[in-house]
């Protein structure tokens, strides 16, 4: 059973049906008495087992599996399989990670007669990793993808509010890891992140809407729709904050957005920022944590008395290899946490992907609030690993024997950033 016939089977099958291909398979080839794939929900603190096909009641609730304590919690985290054999006549469980890219889209769980080889495993791991290109494939052809991440019905704002998140909350590269984790309030607060990977640059972005339910969703929908039509126009930072603002001035009524806009080069690591009224970030190097004090703009679509359209400071940021920073939204900064620790929290979940990392700092805050938000926390998580020497050397001379031409970046813009 290889990559390519497991792929070329679920191609062949209804979209609904491609993780069933792929699992009887695999039954088939190791003799297992069963094999099941179960995905992570929206929060990513528990997993829901899809049933064969035709057999997903999709107009129930999916069936919650919490993570916490969990074996499938050690595979997620620890991205290894696991293999539990309590000897005697029992069978023996084998628990995989389904990944692409860092982004844990769920689990792989096989039962065997016996413990399994080098070589089964070997097999089990290559089919857990073509399964997240299936899922990856084929969620944008059935809801019931969808209908297992989310253990508990979404608001019409929720709905809203998770078709503007990425695809794939984490991604993985050579230069960085990204991750980002969202948790609606009680009634949503219209946070949004956002991340691109380019030839040359990577993107991310913060966003949170004024007010609550709806009418913050649409702001929200307004202001990210804005963002990434002028960044797939090949915008820069200061042109994708002005076109933000101005279809918040055209079509946001009375509504405000605060935002961080972060773009970093992957060709020689240099970092522009903007901060459009947003909490500042906070940056891990060396075992502390300090808070970015940056140039503060005004929020996209805040009229003053002056009527006019507001500007925005493209500044530098200081990131070096090895740095983790923080972005979030003042969900994060609930007065049911003001006991809570960030910096700390930080610092002691500095071993853990970016992935885990934002999710430790959600919980943290939804647990701060006795489950409770009375606005939306969201955290994304960014470690930068820095560019190859190679790759910095040749940019380095590149520009010196090439200063005459223009960069296609443009000048520094002015702003300055300092640290606390």
């Amino acid at each position: 059973m290889t990559l390519a016939g497991a792929l070329e089977a679920a191609e062949a099958a209804a979209p609904v049906e491609s993780l069933d291909v792929v699992a009887r398979m695999l039954r088939e080839r190791l003799g297992a008495a069963s094999v099941s794939f179960l995905i992570t929900d929206f929060s990513g603190s528990s997993v829901v087992r899809l049933g064969a096909a035709g057999s997903v009641e999709t107009g129930e609730p999916a069936q919650r599996i919490p993570l916490r304590g969990t074996l499938y919690d050690d595979v997620i985290r620890s991205q290894r399989p696991r293999v539990e054999d309590r000897g005697g006549r029992e069978l023996v469980r084998v628990v995989a990670p389904v990944t692409n890219r860092g982004d844990a889209v769920g689990l792989l769980e096989l039962f065997l007669p016996g413990a399994p080889s080098a070589q089964v495993m070997r097999e089990i791991g290559e089919t857990a990793h073509a399964l997240a290109y299936i899922v990856i494939a084929n969620r944008s052809h059935t809801d019931v993808y969808q209908w297992g991440r989310r253990t508990k019905p979404l608001s019409l704002a929720a709905e809203i509010q998770h078709r503007l998140l990425p695809a794939s909350l984490a991604c993985e590269a050579a230069q960085f890891a990204v991750a980002g984790a969202l948790e609606p309030a009680d009634h949503v607060g219209g946070d949004t992140f956002d991340y691109v990977i380019d030839r040359d640059t990577v993107q991310l972005s913060v966003t949170d809407a004024m007010g609550h339910d709806v009418d913050a969703a649409l702001l929200a929908t307004l202001v990210v729709g804005a963002l990434r039509r002028a960044r797939r126009a090949g915008a820069d930072l200061a042109e994708q904050a002005r076109q933000a603002d101005r279809a918040m001035r055209d079509h946001g009524r009375i509504g405000y957005v605060t935002g961080q806009l972060l773009r970093i080069s992957l060709i020689d690591g240099e970092t522009e920022f903007v901060n459009a009224g947003h909490p500042w970030p906070l940056r891990m190097r060396d075992g502390e944590v300090q808070e970015i004090v940056p140039e503060v703009d005004l929020p996209f679509g805040l009229r003053t008395q002056t009527s006019r359209a507001n500007t925005y400071r493209v500044q530098t940021l200081d990131l070096r290899p090895g740095d983790r920073l923080i972005m979030l939204t003042d969900g994060m900064l609930e007065r049911s946490a003001e006991n809570l620790d960030l910096s700390d929290l930080i610092i002691r979940s500095r071993a853990l992907h970016p992935r885990e990392t934002a999710r430790t700092l959600i919980k943290a805050i939804v647990d701060a609030g006795h489950g409770h938000l009375d606005d939306d926390a969201t955290v994304m998580c960014l470690d930068w690993h820095g560019v190859a020497n190679s790759e910095r050397d040749a940019a380095h001379g590149a520009n010196l024997t090439d200063a005459s031409q223009p960069s296609s970046t443009g000048p520094p813009a002015p702003g300055r950033m300092t640290t606390a």
